[in-house]
């Protein structure tokens, strides 16, 4: 009889166990597959209704499709084309499917590209959940493959569709099954409340203003709060309604899709007013972040998701916010519309040491030089008239580019905060065009002397051919690049003492197209100008060290020092900016490259001087034109 009791006993409490297990529900659903379809044209097909009916995934040919009703509040009907995410070219395509019921958001990941088919939003009444899976549908050629659920495997047949049925239950206590969840084991670390909070303001008549503050999770000890100031301006900017939310979102992660050297803080405030847009507000929404210490040396920026103009991918934008900082721990937002809100903060440290100063010797060498190559162009044009040296046209097209370079680099910071948009975008492709039309130059310079050094009974190409090489081959990847759209554009360079306001320039946009631009036309050529010139500059110096006037230190140093000019291999010092010597080499770089039209025009008045001093011999000559005449000379001599 004893052991009886003890069977009824065990059976009692595993009856109990079970029944509290299976009261816990599911607080998200993640489906997997790999869709099978054919080459070509491919679409999105979304239908989506407040419910809890269910949800049904299918795939065919050319299109994926989920239908269903789930959603609180969520309802979407439409078709996307997926052309743009580079799928029509391959015929299989991973997918993810991701449900989070209390916060009624939907999100579709294929290809690495996530794509939100219901926006997140405030807790509601009730959240349809314990998504199950029903029977398996037909077989056939095109579908999904693969079906897994969380990390549960279905089958690696091809269905055309899963079908999964729901469970309709309160969202609050589906709320509070997942606080229980998430609640760590050491209490002082607090919990990430898992349902957003929503806070509704009436505007009367006479409104002058609301202050709104993030409601305190459980188990946080005193938890730095969020919070909102409404302005009076936003009653006067409503139309058809009076009442506004407010809805706090704490460690979302759709949030950081798609952020790699980024990151957006665990707080979002989403601001709506129901069936409106808020745009332009003559006072702004001040939200104000709480938040750990973030040192200076990340730069941080206020940003907002705007879903009229991005409705399917996350794209966090500072248009219409401005940034201000107190403190480490604390940063405010000030913006002029309603929507998603929040912080962006930059992973990897970014800011420039001493800005300032290099900006002020940058700004003095562009204008220097730009002065001296005018003056070196005068003086190249009148000694054009007096004789017919080959490097003349050459020496004119680097001081010619170099000018153009300077003059644009010179006027960049202000044409950026004039505001224009697509004037910066030209200008910044103009200045691109002058640095590698600049390089050309220098790199033609390279293969001029060693075309006079190494083939001295050839004869030099004709000098229309080095200004198609110098001013028409530049403007090829540039005209391309332009082509291509959002290359160019303002670029922001953030001071390392302060990084709250950022130097602005004309130049290339912040992202991977720019970047990958900026690697394959300006490092590159930068590569080869650098090594062939620190080449070039070694067989020169190795055949003409033992001739007489070389023993004249005042003459070796003008050369080597002329040469490095025109081979450009001072903008060597570029890739030598890392460890303790970085702030000088970044110094040095800095003199060197902007006032390279200055010591080039120094170079050629010097050379001038000294052949006048040597009363017209070949010592002073003053271009590697010369580097002809002494070969000559030496192979007669021998």
């Amino acid at each position: 009889m004893a052991p009886r009791l003890i069977d009824l006993r065990v059976g009692f409490i595993l009856i109990i166990l079970l029944s509290t297990g299976s009261s816990e529900n599911d607080v998200d659903l993640k489906f997997c597959g790999i869709w099978r379809h054919g080459e070509g044209s491919l679409s999105l097909s979304v239908n989506l209704s407040p419910g809890c009916k269910g949800l049904l995934i299918s795939a065919n040919k050319s299109s994926l499709s989920v239908d269903g009703q789930i959603t609180a509040q969520c309802s979407r009907s439409e078709v996307i084309s997926l052309h743009q995410f580079g799928l029509d070219s391959e015929k299989h395509s991973n997918f993810c499917l991701y449900w989070e019921p209390l916060l009624d958001q939907l999100k579709l990941e294929v290809k690495e590209n996530n794509l939100t088919l219901c926006w997140p939003a405030s807790l509601q009444g009730s959240c349809c959940t314990d998504l199950s899976h029903g029977p398996n549908q037909p077989q056939a050629a095109y579908g999904i493959i693969n079906g897994t659920v969380r990390t549960d495997f279905i089958t690696q047949n091809t269905h055309i569709a899963y079908k999964f049925e729901g469970n309709k239950i309160k969202c609050k206590e589906l709320c509070d099954q997942a606080r229980q969840r998430s609640i760590p084991r050491n209490m002082t670390e607090g919990t990430e409340d898992p349902c957003a909070r929503r806070i509704e303001v009436e505007m009367e008549e006479d409104f002058k203003g609301h202050n709104v503050t993030s409601p305190v999770a459980k188990g946080k000890v005193e938890e730095p709060a969020t919070t909102v100031h409404l302005p009076p301006a936003l009653k006067k900017a409503t139309k058809k309604t009076s009442k506004v939310s407010c809805t706090f979102f704490k460690s979302n992660s759709l949030f950081q899709d798609g952020h790699k050297e980024v990151r957006v803080l665990n707080d979002v405030v989403e601001i709506t007013v129901t069936n409106e847009v808020i745009a332009n507000l003559s006072e702004p929404v001040r939200i104000g972040f709480h938040h750990n210490a973030i040192p200076k040396y990340h730069p941080r920026k206020c940003v907002s998701w705007d879903t009229r103009k991005d409705p399917l991918q996350v794209n966090w934008l500072v248009d219409g916010c401005e940034t201000r900082w107190t403190g480490p721990e604390y940063t405010e937002c000030l913006c002029d519309h309603l929507t998603y809100f929040s912080v962006l903060v930059q992973l990897k440290p970014g800011p420039v040491r001493h800005l300032l100063a290099l900006t002020a010797i940058t700004s003095l060498g562009c204008a220097v030089s730009l002065i001296s190559c005018v003056a070196l162009i005068v003086y190249l044009c009148r000694k054009s008239r007096r004789c017919k040296e080959q490097s003349i046209p050459i020496h004119m097209g680097l001081a010619v580019s170099l000018a153009f370079l300077n003059l644009l680099f010179f006027f960049t910071g202000v044409l950026a905060n004039m505001g224009e948009k697509s004037l910066c975008t030209w200008v910044g492709a103009g200045l691109h065009y002058a640095l590698l039309s600049s390089l050309t130059w220098m790199g033609i310079e390279v293969f001029h002397t060693f075309w006079l050094v190494y083939m001295v009974f050839s004869p030099s190409p004709k000098p229309y051919v080095w200004t198609l090489l110098g001013f028409a081959l530049p403007a090829v990847p540039v005209v391309i690049l332009v082509a291509v759209g959002d290359i160019y554009g303002v670029k922001e360079v953030v001071p390392s003492d302060d990084v709250t306001s950022p130097y602005q320039m004309c130049w290339m946009n912040d992202n991977s197209k720019a970047w990958l631009a900026h690697y394959f036309t300006n490092l590159t050529i930068l590569v080869i100008l650098v090594f062939s010139g620190i080449v070039m500059l070694s067989l020169v110096y190795r055949e003409i060290r033992n001739r007489d006037e070389w023993r004249q230190n005042r003459v070796a140093f003008l050369s080597i020092w002329g040469l490095s000019c025109l081979f450009g291999t001072t903008w060597g010092l570029t890739f030598l900016n890392f460890g303790f010597l970085s702030d000088f080499v970044l110094f040095l770089s800095c003199i060197l490259n902007s006032f390279q039209g200055f010591f080039l025009m120094l170079r050629f008045y010097m050379l001038e001087w000294m052949r006048k001093q040597a009363g017209g011999s070949a010592l002073g000559s003053n271009s590697t034109g010369s580097t002809r005449q002494h070969m000559l000379q030496a192979q007669e001599k021998s």
